[in-house]
Order: C-alpha cells, then sequence, then structure tokens
C-alpha cells in the first residue's frame, strides 16, 4: 500500500481545520509529456516549495512535481510551531556531536526561524505569526532540568528569549492542573501551516519554478542527468530533490532505512468563547514534556487545536477524536466533554536519533527528511540548504550531512513493529511518570 493514498483522497485535502479556513490555491496543472529542466523537485511542503522557491530565485530552471497538492502532507496539516533549536536539546548535541559542532547546529537553527520569519514579511504571507512557544513539564524534576537549560542557553548560546516558569506561573498562563512548571520560548512562535506552504507555492511560482500537482512519480533514474518518471510523463534535470519526507515509498531505500513514517492527530474543538481564557492567558503555543507529546494552541476563532496520540504503519485510528479526546482529558479536565468539530491526522516522519536525515544518497540526487516533528523550520531552511548545494554551495549541506543517522533495526519488514513496540514501552512510562 501507498501511504500517499492510505488515508487520502487523490487531489483532495484533509478534512482539518486548517483545510476549512485557509484560502484555497487555483490548482495547479499535472505535469503533460517530457520536459528538461536544471532541478527537479519531488514534493511540494516546505522543504521542496523552499528549495524551488530559493532555487528560481536564483535563475534556475525548476520544476516541482507533487503527486496530491501543495501542503499536503505534514506540512499543512502540523500543529503550527516554529520553535527553537533541534529536535534535541544542546546537552545532548554537545555529548553527541562536540561543543562546536553542537552550537554549529543552534545557529542553523536560528537560521531557520529567520528564515520563517524573512519569508513571510517579504513574500507577505498572511499566516497568523505569533511569538511564543511553552514548554510544559508534568514533573518538578523535570521542571528544574527546564530550568537549567534556560541558564544554559543564556551562558553558552547568548540567548535570552527564554523564561523560566513556576509551577505558579505556568498555571496562570497555562489552565492546567497537570503542569509543574517549564518554560516561555518567545523567540519561538507558531502559524497557520497550511497557509505558509501556500505562501511558499505562492512565492515559489511568482519566482518561475514551475509546478505541477496530482503527479505522482513512479520512479527515480539517478545518475549525471536523473530521470524522474510520473504517471503525467518525465522530467530529465541536472539535479533532483527528493523532498518526500514520510510518503518517500521506495523511491530512495537508503533514505527509507533511515527515515520512517508514523502518523500523529489533531482535533479542534467548538468555538471555546469566554473559556479560552481560561485555556491559554496569552495567545502562546504549548508543547509537553510527554514522550507522545501533547501540543496545543488557540486558533484566531478561539477553539482550542490539540494535538496528541501517534500510530505507526499506513491506516489512520477510525475514530480520531477519541484517540485524541483522550490526552485533551488528561491536560484540560474540564474540556472533557467539549464538541470536537474536527479531526485530521498527518504523516510525518522520524529518525532514529531525531536528527534530520540530510544527504547525497544517489548520483545527482539530494534528499531531506526526518524532521521528527520540528519540521515547521528546519523543512525550511533545508529546502535553502539543498538549493545551495545544487548550485555547488554546499557548507550548510556538509554540517547536516556528516550528522550520525543510523537505519532503523530490523529493515523495512521489521522496523514498524519494533518501533511499536518501542512507543509502547515509552508511553508506560509516560503513564506512569518515570
Amino acid at each position: 500500500m501507498n501511504l500517499l493514498f492510505a488515508n487520502d483522497e487523490r487531489g483532495s485535502y484533509p478534512a482539518s481545520w486548517y483545510a476549512e479556513v485557509t484560502p484555497p490555491l487555483d490548482p495547479f496543472p499535472p505535469l503533460s509529456g517530457d520536459t528538461r529542466a536544471d532541478v527537479c523537485v519531488i514534493g511540494g511542503g516546505y522543504t521542496g516549495l523552499s528549495a524551488a522557491l530559493h532555487l528560481a530565485q536564483a535563475g534556475a530552471d525548476v520544476v516541482l512535481v507533487e503527486a496530491h497538492r501543495v501542503g499536503f502532507g505534514a506540512s499543512g496539516r502540523n500543529g503550527g510551531q516554529v520553535g527553537s533549536g533541534q529536535r534535541l536539546d544542546q546537552w545532548a548535541l554537545e555529548r553527541m556531536l562536540g561543543d562546536a559542532n553542537a552550537a554549529r547546529l543552534w545557529h542553523l537553527a536560528e537560521d531557520s526561524k529567520a528564515l520563517v520569519a524573512n519569508l513571510i514579511a517579504t513574500h507577505g504571507i498572511a499566516c497568523d505569526y505569533r511569538p511564543g512557544v511553552v514548554h510544559a513539564e508534568w514533573s518538578a524534576r523535570g521542571t528544574k532540568a527546564v530550568h537549567a537549560y534556560v541558564e544554559k542557553l543564556l551562558r553558552d548560546y547568548e540567548y535570552d528569549l527564554m523564561e523560566p516558569l513556576t509551577r505558579d506561573e505556568m498555571q496562570a498562563l497555562v489552565g492546567s492542573p497537570v503542569y509543574q512548571g517549564g518554560a516561555v520560548d518567545w523567540g519561538a512562535g507558531h502559524l497557520n501551516p497550511l497557509s505558509f506552504a501556500f505562501g511558499l507555492a505562492q512565492a515559489a511560482r511568482a519566482a518561475g519554478a514551475h509546478i505541477h500537482e496530482t503527479t505522482l512519480v513512479e520512479r527515480m533514474e539517478p545518475g549525471a542527468l536523473p530521470v524522474v518518471t510520473t504517471d503525467r510523463g518525465r522530467v530529465t534535470a541536472d539535479r533532483v530533490i527528493l523532498a518526500a519526507n514520510g510518503y518517500l515509498g521506495d523511491l530512495s531505500p537508503k533514505v527509507a532505512a533511515r527515515v520512517m513514517p508514523i502518523n500523529n492527530f489533531i482535533v479542534a474543538t467548538e468555538p471555546l468563547g469566554d473559556r479560552a481564557a481560561a485555556v491559554l492567558a496569552k495567545d502562546v503555543a504549548v508543547a509537553d514534556s510527554k514522550f507522545v507529546i501533547n501540543y496545543f494552541r488557540l486558533s484566531p476563532d478561539g477553539r482550542l487545536l490539540f494535538g496528541g496520540g501517534e500510530n505507526y504503519g499506513y491506516a489512520f485510528p477510525s475514530d480520531i477524536r477519541a484517540v485524541v479526546r483522550k490526552p485533551l482529558a488528561q491536560v484540560f479536565p474540564h474540556l472533557a466533554d467539549v464538541a470536537l468539530t474536527h479531526a485530521w491526522g498527518g504523516t510525518l516522519a522520524i529518525t532514529r536519533n531525531r536528527l534530520p536525515h540530510i544527504a547525497a544518497p544517489m548520483p545527482g540526487v539530494f534528499s531531506a527528511a526526518g524532521y521528527s516533528g520540528h519540521g515547521v523550520a528546519l523543512a525550511t531552511l533545508a529546502g535553502r540548504v539543498l538549493a545551495d548545494a545544487c548550485r555547488g554551495d554546499s557548507a550548510d549541506f556538509e554540517t547536516f550531512a556528516k550528522l550520525p543517522c543510523p537505519p532503523f533495526p530490523g529493515g523495512n519488514a521489521l522496523r514498524t513493529p519494533l518501533m511499536a513496540l518501542a512507543m509502547t514501552w515509552y508511553a508506560l512510562r509516560d503513564r506512569l511518570g518515570v
């Protein structure tokens, strides 16, 4: 089964709150016949759209092919958080890579947030960007560690945009009884992810990129002049950018061994009215310390957009509302019976060490994937990094390409059940508070 069509109708966006409120784009035409390009980009999410935009701005002839619609995948369905740093904290990166390499990754992550802000401003992307992301801790021990991390970022990285929160301060900001403290990062933010994807697509088209939707890539032949064969025609290019993330399929077994698709789920409540202020006192987003993270924020019309729960494999659960209502009611008991007007799932991709996998897996092919839930900013940056590499500027590409990215154990046949077993263990740890 192809993940592209396991849970979605071809060419249609999922029935998310984002798809309902975001002004739609007119469809881009499918590819028709054979064509030639400097670069062929496979995938119309943040990575592919950013790459196409930056290449077109540099004067390259770019063809982007997308099996569904631009922003169809995780780029248009996620929690909308533009986070600081990498998916791993700087302590972990310093232990893994050494201080100098960890610092380089920190500064690249800062570049990624600045890139998102610059693209929004330069291209007038109306995506409701707001500053502020809260890290909410379930334990006093975790709170103490977060406060130490705030001090570390200030001391070692001169990052002064995070504020520690005591239990009382957290509960004044986030109206949940479960959180014991944490921190708020005013250098991070949140946005409408589908609107941001649409803005990137419009900017790429205006720069001269050729975007083709409902064009399914069937195979890719690497080499001096790679050929991308689709169900609508072929693209011969000097370079190919593989930007399929969780929808990679069998286009690159070498990447697929290191990048695993998983599914995550979000609901939107009915508008909360006066109750919204008792959920979040400020217009911030929240991500908590559970291994399977709960993340949430308020929509402009006062709904709670709440993400929680994962599964592995192809099919989404038959009742997404029931899956997400359980952690929602745990975090906000007073909303246990609130009406859920929208529920949707999305497929993202993780790596074993939660660092992005950016590589040149085949001759003439560059790839980026595996943002592990931290992709709004990092995927946008990865698109620029791959665009630069296609043009011969490989400094940032080499920084990412040198990162360790071990394959998942068990190969394609066993990695999903092994991952499910591991996640079951971590979910048990969450429940036990270990």
